[in-house]
């Protein structure tokens, strides 16, 4: 991905160019973007051969995939020469090229030998356009051949037909040509005919589709295909459209991919802990009969005086019952009566300690185990990788991770607490991880302040900033509704989130990072909200 800073009559733009298999496109974009720590050798190239560079044209070739942008910069003797950035968005073999004034490319971001018509992407070789489709042009053809070809396509579904018989129709509109033409060839016709006209009209609609709040397609036009499942969305401009549509889609793509190695660390860890939680609570359910093991004993002790070495039972009567039944003891023939005894106590007081200290590992397993949770939940919510770098200092500080030796040492400072500013004024912090939380809730956080958190499940600590005052009942709605989509219920619909001042929430003593308990509170129910966070984040 390419961003060039242009300076227009408009003012100063960002054009981003972007190459990759699942997102290639080229429009002006409003998105920030993280920067790698090493700019890549093209992209160093690139600045070389084009900044300060005057942009001449900007061309594409009739029903084709690509751009050639032609411009004019000066090299290092300030002699000025002409340049093309060739754009080629097709599929897997996207590419971007820096092509000399004699034809021949400088470099490529993707760098192929020789492949199907003699064509390579490598530097010093001639740059030649990829080669054309063998079919009929869907808006450039007479009426008469598109009718031609509609009336003798195939029998089958409609949306392959028209996909193998024209080009510069892409699959979506292939399908909701076929969905509104319900295997009618004089509706299809009629539809395409009406498609055409659109198109020649310039009469487009920036439309995106999303589903189930998920980002699924857009188009120039509505789209109907997906039914009553469906939600569209209009645009003012294409730009617009496209920096939603791939900034929605690539913000959980891109989340999933940088924290499914840091996912799977965390999720080794909880599974190793839950096992071994499972064979102390199994361990802990065999120390239960050891009140019967101290009565046998002391059973023994009363009845030494009828006891002989070498005998495999003891029968007398168990006066630990009412009515005191016969009992019948086991014994180990080779063991005196005082050594059975003794035995027996031994078991007991093993059994007794090994309790006592099952339980307390039991609790500490099952705080360590709600904490892996809430890091598990942290990982999911994580929008950026400086928040995953927070989490990993997290896990390294409470021993869950080890620092690795051979990296750099990490000098980037943890990021402070997301601020919003609520529609009528107040500002409101909320944490973005489990000892972020810790901070702004026991160190940044006023006595006065109001703290939210979805109940009873893991979710970041939200504060009020109220300054003595009482935020009006929209603060407070806002901040319930920040609290739940910052919490594991986002996926939810109406949660419950509980509210209290800062004074009534502690933090018990050797808890994990973000755990508390707190009164006199209220709740309410809150709906998690994007856009809401979208809009008053500042």
């Amino acid at each position: 991905m390419l961003l060039l800073t242009l300076r227009t009559r408009e003012g100063g733009r960002r054009l981003l160019i972007s190459a990759s298999v699942a997102g290639a496109r080229v429009h002006y974009t409003a998105e920030s973007f993280e920067n790698p720590a090493e700019p890549p050798m093209f992209c160093m190239l690139l600045r070389k051969h084009l900044v300060g560079g005057r942009i001449q044209s900007v061309e594409q070739p009739e029903g084709e995939r690509m751009l050639s942008i032609r411009l004019f910069s000066r090299d290092e003797l300030g002699d000025e020469s002409e340049k093309t950035l060739a754009v080629e968005l097709i599929g897997r073999s996207a590419n971007i090229v820096l092509v000399g004034a004699d034809g021949r490319i400088i470099d490529c971001l993707r760098r192929m030998e020789y492949g199907g018509e003699g064509r390579g992407m490598l530097p010093g070789l001639i740059y030649r356009l990829p080669p054309r489709q063998n079919k009929l042009s869907f808006f450039s053809c007479s009426e008469e051949e598109l009718r031609f070809t509609i009336e003798h396509m195939e029998d089958g579904a409609f949306d392959k037909r028209l996909l193998d018989s024209f080009a510069g129709l892409s699959p979506l509109i292939c399908r909701e040509l076929a969905y509104r033409s319900r295997q009618d060839r004089e509706l299809l016709l009629d539809n395409a005919l009406a498609l055409r006209e659109t198109v020649s009209a310039g009469d487009f609609v920036p439309t995106l589709v999303s589903i189930d709040g998920a980002p699924r397609d857009f188009s120039f036009m509505a789209i109907n295909q997906y039914g009553e499942g469906a939600s569209c969305e209009r645009f003012d401009s294409f730009c617009a459209l496209l920096d939603a549509f791939y900034a929605r889609r690539d913000r959980a793509e891109s989340r999933r991919r940088r924290s499914r190695e840091l996912m799977h660390t965390v999720k080794t860890v909880q599974e190793r802990l839950n096992r071994k939680l499972a064979a102390q609570r199994k361990e802990l359910l065999e120390t239960a009969g050891r009140e019967e093991i101290r009565r046998r004993a002391e059973l023994i002790t009363a009845n030494i005086y009828r006891m002989k070495k070498g005998q495999r039972e003891l029968v007398c009567e168990n006066y630990f019952e009412e009515d005191c039944p016969e009992i019948r003891i086991p014994l180990d023939p080779l063991k005196t009566p005082q050594q059975n005894a003794a035995a027996l106590y031994k078991d007991f007081n093993r059994k007794k300690a090994a309790e006592e200290h099952l339980t307390v590992l039991i609790e500490q397993g099952e705080r360590q185990n709600e904490y892996l949770g809430a890091v598990v939940d942290e990982i999911e919510r994580a929008e950026s990788e400086r928040d995953l770098n927070d989490i990993r200092r997290e896990l390294v500080e409470t021993g869950y991770l080890k620092k690795q030796r051979a990296a750099k040492n990490d000098r980037s400072k943890p990021q402070a607490p997301l601020r919003f500013l609520s529609s009528d004024g107040y500002e409101i912090l909320v944490g973005r991880s489990n000892v972020q939380n810790d901070e702004l809730t026991h160190k940044l956080a006023r006595r006065t302040d109001l703290w939210l958190h979805a109940q009873k499940i893991h979710g970041s600590h939200v504060i009020i900033r109220t300054d003595g005052l009482e935020p009006p009942e929209a603060t407070i709605a806002e901040a319930a509704s920040l609290a739940a989509w910052y919490s594991q219920g986002r996926e939810a619909g109406k949660i419950p989130v509980d509210i209290t001042q800062v004074r009534f929430v502690r933090k018990p003593s050797g808890a994990m990072p973000g755990a508390v308990l707190y009164t006199d509170y209220t709740t309410l129910l809150a709906q998690p909200d994007e856009s809401l966070a979208e809009k008053l984040k500042k």
